[in-house]
């Protein structure tokens, strides 16, 4: 009994001998590392790895274009006009001939022509050259021309810069006639200017019509387009170039204008309504074309030649 009573009163422990202490690691795990930073940036991850793999691919391709959207693919739609074309070097790819055509000389020059540029050569049905011109009198010969490539308007003055000359550039407001846009990129290219800025919206593109009265000009002189007009003109001002309007009330007579002979960007408006109330208050000098016989406007083309031809005099 005596042995089970010590047995009963003896005082036991769990105690397995002296504990060493932690240094406060696990106070610290229970502090807690942050928050958990999103899946994109856990190493290792799938989303991790799916977003490097799109940075190299950006790093990879060329910076975007900085111009306005292209144009649109064209078509020049019967024998006459096609041959025009491609005989004024208008940069059509690809010449349909529909099967069975009855050959004449304007059908044997159109193929002469485009083989030697090397364009490519499609035979196609009747039906499906109606489809493509949506009904058009085709005549059996369709040429299609790609998007015109626009340039950004500041590629232009920096061009210029960088061959060491002071730009010279001409932009149209609201010039909707593109035979019109073709003789003032032929006016620029003849006087050594450096380029043509039109407007994105409500005016004249690089159409067929434009390449063909450029008379070749547009393939040596570059033509950007401007999504806002005022906007850029703004930016060529900070750039150093003095915008000049054509415009009928002008304070100044185009002989007494001295800042052609140094940056200059030459605005033109459309016959008739002339400029822009925006662009007008954007130009530093209103200037007028004297005209003794009593003609009230020039055509855009026209205008743009005579400033053109007083500027290269006095670059001389």
């Amino acid at each position: 009994m005596a042995g089970n009573s010590q047995r009963r009163n003896r005082r036991t422990s769990n105690k397995k001998g002296a504990q060493v202490g932690s240094g406060g690691k696990r106070r610290r795990g229970l502090e807690g590392k942050g928050p958990t930073p999103p899946a994109s940036a856990r190493k290792g991850h799938v989303k991790n790895r799916v977003a490097n793999a799109k940075a190299k691919q950006s790093a990879k391709r060329p910076a975007p274009r900085r111009g306005g959207p292209k144009g649109t693919a064209e078509l020049v739609v019967g024998r006459n006009p096609v041959v025009e074309a491609l005989r004024e070097g208008v940069p059509a790819t690809t010449l349909y001939v529909q099967q069975f055509i009855d050959s004449d000389e304007r059908v044997r020059e159109a193929l002469q022509l485009a083989a030697d540029r090397g364009m490519n050569l499609m035979e196609a049905p009747r039906p499906e050259l109606d489809r493509m011109t949506n009904g058009l009198n085709h005549q059996g010969l369709v040429a299609q021309i790609p998007p015109y490539d626009y340039a950004h308007p500041e590629d232009l003055a920096a061009a210029a810069f960088d061959a060491g000359e002071d730009p010279l550039i001409v932009a149209l407001d609201g010039v909707t006639d593109p035979r019109n846009l073709g003789a003032v990129v032929r006016s620029v290219s003849a006087f050594g200017g450096h380029g043509v800025v039109v407007p994105e919206r409500r005016a004249a593109g690089m159409t067929a019509g434009a390449w063909k009265t450029s008379a070749g000009a547009a393939a040596r002189t570059p033509v950007a387009r401007a999504t806002n007009l005022t906007r850029t003109l703004e930016s060529y001002q900070k750039a150093g170039l003095t915008v000049v309007g054509l415009a009928a009330d002008g304070d100044t007579e185009l002989q007494d204008l001295e800042v052609l002979d140094g940056p200059v960007v030459i605005v033109v408006g459309s016959e008739g309504k002339g400029l822009s109330r925006l662009v007008g208050e954007t130009c530093d000098l209103r200037v007028r074309i004297p005209m003794p016989g009593g003609a009230e406007s020039l055509n855009a083309g026209v205008a743009a030649g005579v400033v053109l031809w007083e500027a290269a005099r006095r670059r001389g």
